[in-house]
């Protein structure tokens, strides 16, 4: 690999990189163009001057994507799946019956905020947020504010931060031997975070548009639905939990928990047929991430800062805008990180803008409103708040204990 050219000595890779941040800031409406053209211009320069960690050239660029196919379709494969999963929890008409066991004032958007926060925990945060979202559409009568839009997001983000099966992030970290308890140290921050920012999001949706009161009384749940919903999501979590346990080097060689996804929800279609109308919208929004996910890949980022708490809080921030994945691999590489302060950083940092988590570029599919960096910042400024005192609650509480460097 050739040393990159250096602006003002920032690599051009990491301008580029930023300019397609800036692109998607400025113009949420042509999102998917803008990180398409965007991926062209890095793979181009990369493979014309600089070449890939892999080597240069055009075998240097293949090598890169074989090592990373995996990675890109399981977040392919899961987006598209989990789309039809809350296509089968809408249909099922528990939504509809969920205002009669809500509060019907603002405590109700906090308890289905607790509700998303603990399905994340052992469900991908994907789900979490596509169901919370539908929920959120039934419930609100179709107007969710972009404040609790991101609520819901971070919610989600924060349940399956301390947990080593709720998170992408975190499950890299068990593969590596990290210890689930000390990821679950995560919870720590994770729920004072959720406890400044839920309150809040929940009282802007209250006055936006309140959980409706006269819901209808004796709906009838589609148990058919309910039974495909549930053997999609027990499909995905045996999944994850044996391959990690009994075959973790088939994890680098196949998409298990996507292909794990899609076997069920195509066993259960004669059961009750998917809506395959959602297809066409949610397949942009994973094409869109998937673009800023390789992109990110391809940064000339072989070493982090020396780890420390201050490095660990600033990768938050970078996680909100930087696909979070290869920053905890190279974290994994490098050592002496807490884990418990790693997972919460990369976990929950992410929810700080839209496009910052897989779960947000999920919600934004359903929610295309979601799309704006400035609404997303200006309506859901408690995250960063939450995530900074959440991050020294749990330094004071608990303490910076880092694993032995590699």
């Amino acid at each position: 690999m050739a040393d990159p050219i250096l602006i003002v000595g920032i690599p051009l890779d990491f301008i580029f990189f930023a300019f397609i941040l800036l692109g998607i800031a400025l113009f949420h409406r042509h999102t998917l163009p803008i990180a398409l053209t965007g991926l062209a211009v890095i793979i181009g320069y990369k493979t014309g001057f600089t070449g890939f960690r892999s080597g240069a050239g055009l075998s240097g660029f293949a090598h890169h994507m074989a090592h990373e196919w995996v990675m890109l379709a399981n977040l392919f494969l899961l987006l598209m799946g989990f789309a039809l999963l809350s296509r089968h929890f809408e249909e099922s008409r528990i939504p509809d019956a969920m205002p009669a066991l809500l509060p019907d004032d603002w405590k109700g958007g906090v308890v289905l905020l607790v509700i998303i926060f603990v399905l994340s925990s052992f469900l991908d945060n994907i789900a979490g947020a596509l169901i919370g979202g539908t929920v959120a559409r039934h419930v609100f009568r179709g107007k969710v504010h972009i404040g609790y839009l991101a609520a819901i997001v971070a919610a989600s983000n924060a349940g399956g931060a301390g947990s080593v099966i709720g998170d992408t992030t975190t499950t890299m970290m068990w593969i590596d031997g990290v210890s689930p308890l000390s990821v679950l140290r995560a919870y720590v921050a994770a729920i004072v975070a959720f406890a400044i920012f839920a309150v809040p999001a929940a009282m802007l949706q209250h006055r936006f548009s309140p959980i409706v009161k006269d819901s209808r009384r004796g709906v009838c749940v589609d148990g058919a639905r309910v039974f495909v919903v549930a053997v999609i999501l027990i499909a995905a979590l045996a999944a994850n939990v044996t391959a990690n346990l009994k075959f973790p080097a088939l994890l680098d060689t196949l998409p298990v928990l996507g292909l794990a996804v899609w076997a069920a929800i195509l066993l259960t279609a004669f059961l009750r047929r998917p809506d395959w109308k959602v297809m066409p919208e949610t397949f942009k929004g994973t094409v869109f991430l998937l673009a800023l996910v390789t992109a990110a890949s391809m940064m000339p980022v072989e070493t982090l800062p020396a780890a420390s708490w201050q490095t660990t809080l600033g990768l938050g921030f970078v996680s909100s805008v930087f696909d979070n994945i290869p920053l905890t691999e190279l974290a994994l590489k490098q050592g002496g990180y807490d884990w418990g302060f790693l997972a919460y950083a990369v976990g929950f940092g992410g929810s700080m803008i839209w496009f910052g988590s897989s779960a947000g570029v999920a919600l934004s599919s359903m929610y295309p409103e979601a799309k704006s960096v400035g609404l997303w910042v200006r309506n859901g400024w408690t995250i960063a708040v939450a995530y900074v005192v959440g991050f020294f609650v749990m330094l004071a509480i608990l303490g910076w204990h880092p694993d032995a460097p590699h």
